[in-house]
């Protein structure tokens, strides 16, 4: 049974795979075979992440995922004609801006929703001739819990110098949008062995946030039933199982990968 989740000689890329959560994304389909290329703008932090990597399958690419759709389209037959297909697509990067709940601008609330949402769609319909062609393909997207759930401004947010953290209101309406886009393009594609799913992460907190105030991570991790935060290597088991041949009868499906958060 363990060649069903083999990614040996496929090919996949991670957009801000060199990322907190992005990173063990890339190493979970590294360890599994897969030539792994990692997208986003600074090959500097590519570097310094994986320093210590010596993988020959892991790949870098220059690219901004705040460009036009055709910057997209570009850079996917790059890899295609490089390195022969394009057979996993994860949907990872972001950028946001705003965080007040009160006082959004306009101007926050679309570059965000571009940001988190939009470029999501530009990278599937870029990569869609591509899988069509092969007549294969996963596509992965990042949603959140937040996605389906709305935050507990008091238990989390409410005094210790916690509202910082608060989770702004354009952030969880746009990655509920990546969760239906998630299950339109499931339907869309699955006539052509294309598989499209989500992953909701939840308390992922970077180590910076837990190091400068222990109070917040308390909350987080008394909102879970097992009472902990999640690390990038809790990603692995869903990343791989969602890139391989094991998840050929799953798509169109959104999986929380938060500790039991959202049962509650």
């Amino acid at each position: 049974m363990k060649h069903i989740f083999d990614l040996t000689e496929k090919v996949a890329i991670v957009t801000g795979g060199y990322g907190y959560l992005g990173s063990g994304i890339t190493e979970a389909l590294l360890a599994f075979g897969a030539k792994v290329i990692v997208a986003g703008r600074s090959e500097e932090k590519f570097k310094e992440k994986f320093k210590d990597n010596q993988n020959e399958n892991l790949f870098f690419i220059p690219f901004d995922i705040s460009e036009s759709g055709d910057i997209f389209k570009k850079k996917f037959d790059e890899i295609k004609g490089k390195y022969g297909s394009l057979d996993i697509v994860f949907n990872n990067a972001l950028f946001t801006k705003g965080n007040s709940q009160e006082n959004m601008t306009d101007e926050d609330w679309a570059f965000t929703m571009d940001g988190v949402l939009g470029s999501i769609h530009k990278s599937i319909k870029a990569c869609i001739p591509i899988m069509k062609q092969q007549q294969y393909g996963k596509i992965i997207n990042i949603a959140s819990m937040y996605g389906h759930i709305s935050p507990n401004f008091d238990r989390l947010y409410k005094g210790d110098n916690c509202e910082k953290y608060t989770n702004p209101p354009h952030y969880g309406v746009a990655k509920a949008g990546v969760i239906q886009l998630t299950k339109y393009y499931a339907v869309f594609l699955g006539k052509h062995n294309i598989y499209v799913n989500a992953i909701s992460p939840g308390p992922f907190s970077k180590k910076t946030i837990q190091k400068e105030n222990p109070i917040f991570i308390e909350r987080l991790k008394d909102s879970n039933p097992l009472n902990k935060l999640g690390i990038p290597q809790d990603l692995a088991g869903i990343s791989v199982l969602l890139s391989s041949q094991a998840s050929d009868f799953i798509t169109g499906q959104n999986f929380a990968i938060d500790g039991g958060w959202t049962i509650w």
